[in-house]
């Protein structure tokens, strides 16, 4: 069954695969997303942050965890994983729904060190406090750094429980057993804001490392606050539907501005002192306003 929501998006012949199969299970795995080269390179790249990196403070995020962001920066070459094309189209079908276009919500580095218990099940869309069930919220990525197996703590998924029914109010020994998504560097776990999911506890002997990389609709409050970490010079830097994904576009209507106008405009080589500000809306919203606007000026003739 095809939550309500989703019911217009799933009657699409032109559906990519990827969004389709998040729309029927709330999850996918997509092997061999990138060469395993990639991935060892944006390992280089972030050197020994994550020896340098304390352990989290806190259950949730876990004591035998250890997590660091802003990786646009910290390792460039993630970037590519950010913008991944069947990434990123998924993500513009699923969220484009309801916002213009997604924003970089997170870009996270996490290793699960030998021992860490398992996380507790959770939806990530439960950090926005709103009524669930009408619209999805984000879109999850998860990038191995090392292989992920069950033994190590590879992510557990409970499929299907992004449906708006009483998975919400069941307890998880009610939702039957999980899908551990187990993967090879390369390999990509994408899955909604809406399913239920857990890190599984690592009994190995070594770190289990990895990267999330999330997305969320674009006029929401971000987990990472892009705009502290990503200075307009570095944003100059990225490819420009990169730099729209942490803040530097306009959200229609008229959200996110920067003195009333597109928030790109910074990224010019200069920047003028006097801008007037602009109507950013959607055609449907343009049509009202400008119709209200031209009932207006004939009421205003005919008083002449």
């Amino acid at each position: 069954m095809i939550p309500a929501r989703f019911a217009d998006l799933a009657a699409r012949e032109d559906l990519d695969p990827l969004s389709r199969a998040l729309i029927d299970q709330g999850y996918a795995i997509v092997r061999g997303a990138v060469p395993q080269g990639m991935i060892e390179t944006i390992k280089d790249e972030m050197g020994d942050r994550f020896d340098k990196t304390p352990f989290s403070v806190g259950a949730f995020h876990g004591e035998w965890t250890k997590r660091f962001h802003g990786l646009l920066k910290r390792a460039p070459t993630s970037q590519k994983l950010a913008m991944h094309e069947q990434i990123v189209t998924a993500a513009r079908a699923i969220l484009g729904k309801w916002c213009d276009f997604p924003q970089l919500n997170l870009s996270q580095g996490l290793s699960i060190y030998p021992g860490a218990p398992a996380q507790i099940p959770h939806r990530d869309q439960t950090m926005w406090p709103a009524p669930k069930g009408e619209m999805e919220f984000s879109f999850n990525v998860m990038w191995p750094l090392d292989d992920f197996t069950e033994h190590n703590g590879a992510t557990k998924v409970w499929p299907d429980t992004h449906h708006e029914h009483a998975t919400y109010k069941m307890s998880v020994d009610d939702l039957g057993e999980p899908l551990v998504a187990e993967m090879k560097r390369g390999d990509v776990f994408v899955f909604l804001g809406s399913v239920l999911h857990a890190a599984g506890s690592n009994r190995s002997v070594l770190p289990r490392r990895g990267i999330i990389i999330s997305y969320s609709l674009g006029w929401l409050r971000t987990y990472e606050n892009q705009n502290l970490t990503y200075d307009r010079d570095f944003a100059r830097t990225l490819d420009p539907e990169l730099a729209a994904m942490i803040g530097y576009r306009w959200q229609r209507p008229n959200l996110g501005t920067f003195d009333g106008q597109c928030p790109s405009v910074l990224l010019g080589e200069e920047v003028p002192d006097y801008l007037p500000t602009v109507d950013s809306f959607t055609p449907a919203q343009k049509v009202i306003v400008d119709t209200h606007l031209l009932k207006e000026l004939a009421a205003a003739d005919a008083g002449d």
